[in-house]
């Protein structure tokens, strides 16, 4: 059994993005070697998310949306903001999002279904954040 490791950095321009890493987590895997296994891709901070889902711009936008009805950006409406921090919001959408994904890995690639890709949210941007990237499997 092999693993295999690496991280990548975001610093996105604004509080909130949608960043697909696919063609990353795919390069990462073939660095590797790894033909049979499981990828792990992991947010590492508590305010941005990793999940699996259609690179279409109008339903990012949906997702958005979506995310900012049920916990909008209000900088008085969270106790969380009573310790000096404003992003109350961002820690609710990465839990309605998730924490990472774990995708199968066949012959040296991601075996995925049509159109899954897999993307990075941010949701309380614009300092530099990591993702975790861990393989384990067999050459």
């Amino acid at each position: 059994m092999k693993s295999y490791r690496e991280y990548l950095t975001f610093n996105t321009k604004k509080r909130r993005e949608y960043i697909n890493i696919t063609p990353q987590v795919e390069a990462i895997i073939r660095k590797s070697g790894v033909e049979e296994g499981l990828v792990l891709v992991n947010a590492m901070h508590i305010t941005a998310s990793v999940y699996i889902n259609d690179d279409e711009r109008g339903l990012i936008q949906d997702f958005d949306e979506f995310l900012e009805k049920v916990a909008p950006y209000d900088v008085k409406k969270y106790r969380h903001h009573q310790t000096g921090e404003d992003n109350g919001d961002a820690h609710l959408k990465r839990q309605l999002f998730g924490r990472e994904v774990v995708c199968a890995i066949t012959d040296g690639k991601l075996d995925f279904g049509p159109w899954e890709q897999i993307f990075y949210a941010e949701f309380d941007g614009m300092r530099p954040k990591r993702v975790l990237v861990k393989i384990i499997g067999e050459e």
